[in-house]
């Protein structure tokens, strides 16, 4: 049975900004060492990333800030300097004295010759790359017009940056802008991951994630406490071979319920991508009008318009929303499958117009066994909040749906996170070249094939997200991001569920 390796790495795990800060003195002590040399190895750290990104810039811009994050970015400086390169230090107050291990890096910098500048626009003209050192985990609040100036001038420029830690102005637990948000080429974030680099806008604004755990990893894991863990096709083991003697009823019944008039392609799709996920067998419940434009050209797919209590009957597992709307019919059906589901449990996965349908009547059942897929706007919907709300607290929403509706939340988006009531985890795979009609529709098919099977609503969930976003990335190295379309997952997740 499919199940997931033991993810001990650092490099799988996500620890709040809090948890850092206050574990990282302890653990730096139980490795032998400092938070003065671990400045000294994070700014090491950055000045690698930068000469591995652009190996042949001479002219490097660091911009600091006032804290530890600005500690790093001075050693940064001192290693480009040492290495021959032009370094430009530009704060937002040059003259001001920094205190700490931050005041010692800047002191080292000013005894080495360096100068610290007041920020001029032609300074990106003259420099070949950015060391963002502004502002680190610390912020929480909107950030001040003169930094804002700032990343507004350097996010209009083309000039590459590296970030140090997070992206200044990204909220380091929420991935949410404050205000403005450095977008960064490269980010290197140090001793845990934190989760506002995973998804949403944060894991667009961070660029290329890079981590380094400067050497006190395996002290910080056993005092922190990680707030997720992040998922990628490796961690999973695979389905295993199937049994010689097995048959399509051992790989479950699955029915498919969506396809109203005129959106028949959705339940298509999703009911195709279960059979390419190893469904044994799947019917399609769907609109009278829908039926020939479902079944054409896939004779694999049983497909009706009737008895759909019979169909409940006959399955172990049941897709209900793609393309199923919102009208009478709709409601109707909606209503059969939650009452049917209610009396004769098995599992669920809701997507789509399910979703929206139940957020009209969410006292009226109780879900044991399900499976929700919504993106942001069907989350808002679900929860009586605004899509703002959802894209900036992502983590905080998807566990509220989870406990909701006592189910399995997949809120999709860049950095797809699932939250089961009680432990999180967020998929590292995935690009925008997804963002395309009918991808969120295979993804409820390749859950519904998988629970069909047998797996455990979590294991489904974590395996299912992992496998379709994969997918995409497959495609996308092959083919690039423009032009995918959902149905070319079909053959990539196949080659995937299969390894």
């Amino acid at each position: 049975m499919l199940d997931t390796k033991l993810a001990t790495s650092l490099s799988h795990k996500l620890f709040r900004a809090e948890q850092v800060r206050e574990h990282e003195q302890a653990a730096a002590e139980q490795s032998g060492c400092d938070l003065a040399t671990l400045m000294e190895r994070a700014g090491a750290s950055v000045f690698r990333q930068c000469q591995s990104l652009l190996p042949n810039t001479h002219v490097y811009l660091v911009m600091v800030g006032q804290g530890n994050n600005a500690g790093d970015g001075y050693i940064a400086a001192l290693k480009a300097k040492e290495a021959g390169k032009q370094v430009h230090v530009c704060a937002v107050e040059p003259h001001r004295i920094l205190e700490g291990d931050a005041g010692r890096a800047q002191k080292r910098w000013l005894d080495a010759g360096g100068k610290i500048e007041v920020f001029d626009k032609g300074l990106l003209d003259k420099a070949g790359l950015v060391v963002d050192a502004m502002l680190g985990t610390g912020i929480t609040s909107y950030i001040r017009n003169e930094f804002a100036d700032i990343i507004d001038a350097i996010n209009a420029h083309t000039i590459p940056v590296v970030s140090i830690d997070v992206p200044s102005g990204l909220d380091a637990n929420t991935g949410q802008s404050l205000g403005r948000c450095i977008e960064a080429d490269v980010t290197v974030t140090f001793v845990g991951i934190k989760p506002g680099l995973s998804t949403g806008a944060g894991k667009q604004s961070c660029g290329k994630l890079v981590y380094d755990d400067l050497g006190i990893g395996k002290a910080f894991s056993e005092l922190a406490r990680s707030s997720a863990s992040l998922l990628d096709i490796e961690q999973f083991r695979g389905m295993g071979p199937r049994a010689v003697h097995s048959h399509k009823g051992t790989y479950g019944r699955l029915l498919c319920v969506g396809g109203n008039k005129g959106t028949a392609g959705a339940i298509r799709l999703s009911s195709e991508a279960a059979l390419r996920s190893g469904a044994g067998m799947v019917r399609v419940y769907t609109h009278e009008a829908s039926t020939i434009q479902v079944s054409a050209g896939r004779p694999e797919l049983m497909v009706t318009d009737e008895n759909l209590e019979d169909a409940l009957s006959w399955a172990t597992c049941v897709v209900i929303g793609p393309g199923l709307g919102q009208d009478d019919w709709a409601e109707t059906v909606f209503q059969t499958v939650m009452k049917h589901c209610q009396t004769h449990p098995k599992p669920m996965v809701l997507d789509a117009d399910a979703l929206n349908l139940l957020s009209r009547q969410a006292t009226a059942y109780t879900i044991n066994d399900c499976i929700l897929t919504p993106h942001a706007g069907e989350a808002a919907r679900l929860l009586g909040v605004s899509v703002d709300d959802v894209e900036a607290e992502r983590f905080n929403y998807a566990r509220q749906c989870a406990q909701r509706y006592h189910a399995t939340c997949v809120l999709k988006g860049a950095g797809t996170i699932i939250d089961n009531e009680r432990s999180t985890w967020v998929s590292k795979h995935g690009n925008p070249g997804m963002a395309t009609a009918g991808s969120g529709d295979v993804l409820s098919g390749i859950l519904g094939a998988l629970l069909a099977q047998g797996l455990s609503r979590d294991i489904a969930a974590k395996y299912g997200v992992t496998v379709h976003a994969k997918a995409g990335d497959d495609l996308a190295d092959l083919y690039g991001q423009r032009g995918m379309i959902a149905s070319d997952l079909f053959d990539a997740v196949r080659v995937l569920i299969n390894q």
